[in-house]
């Protein structure tokens, strides 16, 4: 056995190790610590601006405020739309227990529906526990009350309030004020398109077709902001600062409320439009489409049973029938007559033979009169006081369609007239070229008789008419059809302040139309002045007895084809074939301050003279109301008729 080696252990070597090994340590600890000086060195002195901002951001943030909408008024100081507190309940849920029973609990109090209750806790999910989710939108007053005597028993539970569009005359003024619904995705997308997404950022509605739609920039307002502090959690702690918000501006219209009223009743059970504006100007009195709806509807968000229930109406409300083509009929005569004055192819005195038909050479098919057995010799005065279709067939045929379309063109057929809203049809003036694009097709000579007694495709909208019937008043002076009251050098908000109108392009005058003979006007508007002053002319029974001085022009339009051999009979025809009713007037004769269009769908019996002349007469009776208004022109009239009353009857 090997005796046991003993190792002699080396201080001086493991003292230098420990040394080295101690160096390398606190050479760590020495380079850690000026890592860590550099780095705060960075964050308190070099980055000292850039960290102090996101710090503030983190505890101060900006709220958005909405400002009040801007109110809408008629051209009297009557408020068409308002902003109305609407009340609901709401709910913080760190403050509430126990969350579940407490709903129920409040349910049973206010009668909330399940599928209420069922949308609360789903919206619950999605926010924090200390931000408040609406349990029910639209409290009635009784269910504000009665909540509020109970308040105590719902701690975590409670009542807000916010300002909504309000729209006091409901269905009356829809398709003309359009409405302020929900913003939706479209919406976000546009307004981020056009740089105003941040003055929206507070605001939950946004204005939706007619004055709402097209004037929103100016009824909006601008958008203010309320610097809060917050913690960590993103509660408001206090608040720093407050920029109010700039209301609306408030918009005074052209519209007259009791002439709206007017129109209503006049239209009740029936479909149809009425359109009367203020030739002077141009300022719509009254636009009414019958039927309407309720805009109040959708400020709230409509139901999918009450919007499917508008979608699926054979009256379909949600069209705004005063700015949709009709066939016109015989209405545009007197524009036709104006043509063919103009370009020298007939004379005030030109007299044809109307037998009751019309018919080409080398064709069979007969064109008729709406009088079967004639008129016997008509001139052109004759002929729109009786409304003779002879007489304007062989007119269409002399100018040709071109003519004819390029002279209603420049009154304004066949193109937007240019009013303040974006729901607007330009309705059809047929002519070669259109024919040719649309159908790719030839125009035919037939096509061109019907064109000359309103007829084949030519529409109109009531809109359109009025327009054209000023343009005629006026002597050629062309208007353009307004919702804002124009007229008016300020427009006044409910805070008082004053704001200098801005007047849109659409006010700037249009160039004029310009005949060969002005003495042309006159023979027109007179022989349109005998249509509803001459005794026994289509329009004289309408306006019987009428204190004022009116001028106007009959129009039966045909929605149904009927063949050669055919008579049109009201009562066998499915209704939404028989003919429309139409009519145009204006009045005083010597000084016109109002022209009306109307417009009738599917009368059961008669024509325009018998439905629609009717209806415009309520109109212009409140119009005028008391006032008594006549003419040379009148008087003379007057005699004559009075003297032979009783020699001839009366024509429809």
């Amino acid at each position: 056995m090997s005796p046991r080696r003993i190792v002699i252990r080396n201080q001086s070597a493991e003292a230098n190790l420990f040394a080295r090994r101690t160096f390398i340590a606190f050479a760590g600890v020495v380079l850690v610590i000026l890592v860590l000086f550099g780095n705060v060195f960075n964050l308190q002195v070099e980055s000292f601006e850039k960290y102090q901002t996101r710090s503030n951001s983190n505890r101060i943030k900006l709220l958005p405020v909405a400002p009040n909408r801007g109110l809408i008024y008629d051209r009297n100081g009557v408020l068409l739309a308002d902003n109305k507190p609407v009340y609901s309940l709401e709910v913080i849920a760190e403050d509430v227990d126990d969350i579940k029973a407490s709903i129920e609990q409040v349910s049973l109090l206010l009668s909330i529906s399940p599928e209420r209750q069922a949308k609360f806790f789903k919206s619950m999910k999605s926010k924090r526990r200390f931000k408040p989710v609406e349990l029910h939108s639209r409290l009635s007053d009784q269910q504000v009350a009665l909540f509020s005597v109970n308040q105590h028993k719902f701690p975590g539970v409670f009542v807000s309030a916010r300002l909504k569009r309000y729209y006091p005359f409901s269905d009356l003024t829809t398709h003309n004020l359009g409405y302020v619904a929900r913003i939706n995705r479209k919406d976000a997308n546009k307004l981020e398109r056009e740089g105003k997404s941040e003055n929206y950022a507070a605001t939950y509605g946004i204005g939706r077709l007619g004055i709402e739609r097209y004037y929103e920039d100016m009824l909006h307002g601008t958008i203010g902001h309320q610097e809060v502090e917050i913690n960590n959690q993103g509660r408001i702690i206090r608040t720093l600062n407050y920029t109010p918000p700039v209301p609306g501006k408030d918009l005074t219209l052209t519209l007259d409320i009791e002439l709206q009223m007017i129109a209503k009743r006049a239209l009740s059970g029936k479909r149809g439009a009425i359109v009367a504006m203020d030739p002077r100007t141009g300022g719509i009195l009254a636009m009414y489409s019958n039927p309407s709806y309720d805009g109040n509807l959708f400020v709230h968000g409509i139901s999918s049973k009450n919007y499917k229930k508008l979608l699926e109406s054979k009256d379909l409300p949600l069209i705004n029938r005063s700015v949709q083509g009709y066939p016109p009929a015989s209405t545009v005569k007197p524009f036709l007559a104006l043509t063919g004055l103009e370009e020298n192819v007939v004379t005030p005195t030109t007299e044809i033979y109307d037998p009751g038909w019309y018919q080409l050479d080398g064709l069979p098919n007969k064109y008729r009169d709406w009088k079967p057995w004639g008129h016997g010799m008509v001139n052109l005065t004759k002929a729109i006081e009786q409304s003779c279709n002879i007489y304007f067939y062989d007119l269409a045929f002399k100018l040709g369609i071109t003519k004819i379309s390029n002279m209603m063109e420049r009154f304004g057929f066949g193109d937007y007239t240019g009013i303040d809203i974006h729901e607007e049809s330009k309705a059809i003036m047929p002519s070669v070229a259109w024919k040719r694009e649309r159908y790719n097709k030839s125009w035919y000579t037939g096509e061109t008789l019907s064109v000359g007694i309103g007829q084949s495709y030519w529409t109109v909208t009531p809109l359109q008419l009025t327009q054209a019937l000023t343009t005629l008043v006026n002597h050629g002076e062309r208007k353009v059809p307004h919702l804002l009251k124009a007229n008016s050098e300020l427009i006044i908000e409910s805070s008082g302040n004053a704001y200098h109108q801005i007047t849109p392009t659409i006010y700037e005058p249009r160039a004029p139309l310009k005949l060969k003979d002005d003495k042309n006007w006159d023979v027109v508007l007179h022989a349109m002045h005998n249509t509803v002053q001459k005794f026994g002319a289509t329009a004289y029974k309408p306006f019987k007895g009428s204190t004022y001085d009116a001028s106007g022009k009959t129009g039966s339009a045909q929605v149904a084809r009927i063949k050669q051999n055919e008579k049109y009979d009201a009562k066998t025809t499915s209704e939404n074939k028989r003919d429309n009713a139409m009519f145009i007037a204006f009045a005083p004769f010597d000084k016109p301050e109002i022209v009306i269009a109307v417009a009738i769908e599917n009368v059961a019996k008669g024509g325009g003279g018998t439905n629609a002349g009717p209806v415009a007469r309520q109109v212009m009776d409140q119009y005028f109301g008391d006032r008594v208004i006549t003419s040379q022109t009148h008087k003379a009239k007057a005699k004559v008729n009075s003297a032979t009353a009783t020699k001839h009857q009366e024509a429809d």
